[in-house]
């Protein structure tokens, strides 16, 4: 599955994906028309396109908006690559009651993701 997005900046969503959490730019035509960007982590791809209309950061939030979900390997690498990035966190590491551990946060333009680890907290030891 892949994931395209409607967003007000190619710029800030280039650099929340690739800076923040460490994508790489798969596909940068952000001087074309219309202009695209697209980011690539393992087999995840994102894809952005500018929205033509204006962006409501509160009508993607929760509950009314969607939850992306990016399972890794080293939940608390990511969360302290964002910390270290400065970007803000919506909630810190916690372990859920489904065994999980996960942080959460929103992209700039209000999309909330929620990085999980691939395995329960008490399996990863």
């Amino acid at each position: 599955m892949r994931v395209e997005l409607f967003v007000a900046d190619l710029d800030r969503f280039a650099d929340f994906y690739t800076r923040v959490l460490g994508f790489e730019l798969a596909d940068d035509r952000r001087l074309q028309d219309p202009p695209y960007a697209a980011v690539r982590r393992d087999l995840v791809r994102i894809g952005a396109a500018r929205s033509w209309t204006p962006v409501d950061r509160d009508a993607r939030g929760l509950p009314a908006g969607a939850e992306l979900v990016m399972e890794c390997d080293d939940v608390t690498g990511e969360r302290d690559r964002v910390v270290s990035a400065g970007w803000p966190l919506d909630a810190d590491l916690t372990e859920r009651p489904w065994g999980l551990l996960d942080f959460r946060l929103y992209d700039p333009d209000g999309h909330y993701l929620r990085v999980t680890s691939r395995r329960p907290a008490s399996a990863a030891t």
